[in-house]
């Protein structure tokens, strides 16, 4: 093998340690908070810790209350009249697992369930009322009108105070994920009245499914003013306490758009306020109860006597699928809500690779059979580049004798012979390392796809042929059970015996980078020779636990790139010797001698 390929060798491997490296060492640093963020605009006598003062206290079980049914063609759940709270919330399309009998995913849960998980809405009182006066929390509401919210099915709820204040809410929720609240208030009273709408979305403690893995991100996630904020759930409990939210927060004043809630792999349950128009987002730690919440807040309303006022937000709770959440960003206008996928660091790459991969698997239908379709575009791309590299790559073999012959003219003296070397390299015009770029291009490529197929919910449960019914997850046969063929199960993804045993993709995997190697002999060097020879099985386990949409990628990529560098290398007079290369890697080497020792 010539010096050339031992540097592609060496710096694939080099670029993958140092990028692993990198995104440990050095994660991609959180919002800094402002403890001196300005809080609720102060236009009433209400302090902005109020707002959310009935969320915080509720550390048990709430009273029983009359629910209303949700059913729409991707929903079910039901709405608490207590509270008009929306906490008991299903994803129809999606199971917890791919067995037979696993349930579909629970999304949302009531409080004195374990995590409860809910959204709700209020007023916060300003001026002469109390909180007794606004809805909130703990206020029940009647139901005015309707039945079963569904699409094209609003509710109507109600509620009057005591002092001639009428409220009435009005839920509705499209095919998909989407609600809208519109709250509205009339004032039969004799006096103005000023009050704040707001909106919560609590979580009580940490998901139970909680991965904590570097390369995704799991907590809050919003956005203002195009500013993107992703924000750790332990970051959130880290966070400083904030005087008048009476909680550790970190609160924004935005002007124009955004929206704020909490992100996991594949679902997300958002607040959004109407675009446009200026809120105040808020991120909240209630330590004692271990509570993690959101906040939108409108501005203050003011509504005098005979008057009525209105203001509407809608909700975003179900999952995360592409189509879904572009359609609501393009035509119902809210900036920036792609974004909620985690694109990443390399989200330049990642969103038109995802792009392309989802328009791919809509024309074949195989999601599999669609990466391997993104990976022939990909080197197709590159094309120009893995040429350039091959064909100096065949130079450079043609240069061997040459270069041989300055290593025995320059002997011992280094300096004479990398002079020599890069006046041959100059004459010959050969650049050396015009076989690095489609590494340097590639290490990116496969950074991306790896996100795109870890956090993407079209990859979740995709399946490809055979025993692939999932290709965002790894390969599932084992070398434990031969494949099947032997009467006891594989080993439990993630444990020992499974990264020991792999699966057959990942065995595919090896054999392709060991051919590749294969095309150019072994190098000269006894220790070198070694090394590589073990890179291709190194790598093989390395992946073996990799999602084996990804495997499925890295084996295409390796085979195609195995008949490029074939077809150039012999069209420019070097044919391969792939079997003789092959039967050399097979025979005995001949220990070296001791000097000094016969």
């Amino acid at each position: 093998m010539d010096s050339q390929n031992k540097n592609l060798i060496l710096a694939t491997a080099l670029s993958f340690l140092v990028i692993l490296v990198w995104f440990v060492l050095f994660p991609p640093e959180e919002p800094v908070v402002d403890p001196n963020a300005p809080a609720v605009v102060a236009t009433t006598q209400t302090t902005a810790a109020e707002v959310a003062a009935p969320a915080q206290a509720e550390v048990v079980a709430v009273p029983q209350a009359p629910r209303l049914t949700i059913d729409t063609p991707r929903l079910k759940g039901s709405v608490s009249l207590l509270g008009g709270r929306i906490d008991d919330l299903s994803l129809k399309g999606y199971r917890v697992s791919q067995a037979d009998d696993a349930k579909i995913v629970r999304l949302l849960t009531p409080v004195g369930e374990p995590n409860a998980y809910y959204a709700l809405y209020g007023w916060v009182p300003g001026g002469a009322l109390e909180f007794a006066d606004v809805p909130g929390a703990t206020t029940e509401w009647s139901l005015a009108s309707g039945g079963t919210l569904a699409p094209g099915q609003p509710v109507v709820l109600q509620w009057q105070n005591s002092k001639g204040l009428t409220f009435t809410r009005t839920l509705a929720v499209d095919d998909y994920y989407m609600f809208t609240v519109t709250d509205a208030v009339q004032n039969t009273g004799t006096t103005e009245v000023a009050l704040q709408p707001y909106g919560v979305v609590a979580r009580h403690g940490k998901p139970a499914d909680l991965q904590n893995f570097f390369v995704l991100h799991e907590g809050v996630v919003g956005r203002t003013d195009g500013k993107l904020a992703e924000v750790d759930y332990d970051d959130v409990a880290e966070l400083p306490v904030v005087d008048r939210e009476g909680a550790q927060a970190e609160v924004i004043e935005a002007t124009t758009d955004g929206w704020i809630g909490f992100t996991d792999k594949y679902w997300m349950t958002t607040l959004i306020p109407d675009q446009g128009k200026p809120f105040t987002a808020v991120t909240k730690y209630n330590a004692s109860a271990n509570i993690y919440q959101t906040e939108t807040r409108q501005p203050v309303m003011t509504v005098a006597p005979g008057a009525s006022a209105e203001v509407s937000s809608r909700l975003f709770a179900g999952a995360k699928e592409w189509e879904t959440i572009r359609r609501y960003q393009n035509e119902d206008g809210i900036a920036g809500f792609i974004d909620s996928i985690d694109w990443g660091w390399f989200f330049f790459l990642t969103k038109p690779i995802f792009a392309l991969l989802h328009w791919l698997n809509a024309q074949i239908g195989n999601m599999g059979l669609a990466i391997i379709a993104l990976t022939f575009v990909l080197k197709l791309l590159v094309l120009p580049l893995a040429y350039k590299s091959y064909v100096s790559m065949a130079r450079m073999k043609e240069l061997q004798p040459e270069m041989e012959a300055l290593k025995e003219r320059a002997g011992d003296d280094k300096a004479k012979l990398q002079k020599e070397m890069m006046q041959l390299y100059k004459e010959k015009k050969v650049n050396p390392a015009a076989g690095c770029l489609p590494i340097l291009i590639q290490i990116p490529i496969f950074f991306s796809l790896y996100k795109v197929i870890f956090v993407t919910l079209e990859l979740r449960h995709a399946p490809f042929f055979g025993w692939l019914t999932d290709l965002s997850a790894p390969d599932t046969s084992s070398l434990y059970n031969l494949f099947g063929l032997l009467p006891w199960a594989a080993p439990m993804p993630g444990s020992f015996l499974a990264l020991a045993f792999i699966g057959i993709l990942p065995i595919l995997l090896g054999i392709s980078m060991w051919l590749q190697q294969k095309l150019n002999p072994a190098p000269a060097d006894p220790a070198q020779a070694m090394i590589f020879a073990w890179m291709p099985w190194v790598f093989m386990f390395m992946l073996g636990g990799f999602a084996s949409g990804l495997v499925l990628y890295w084996i295409t990529n390796n085979t195609i790139t195995f008949m490029q560098q074939y077809t150039i290398m012999r069209s420019h007079g070097h044919k391969p010797d792939l079997f003789g290369n092959i039967r050399a890697s097979f025979r005995k080497k001949p220990v070296p001698e001791v000097k000094g020792k016969k």
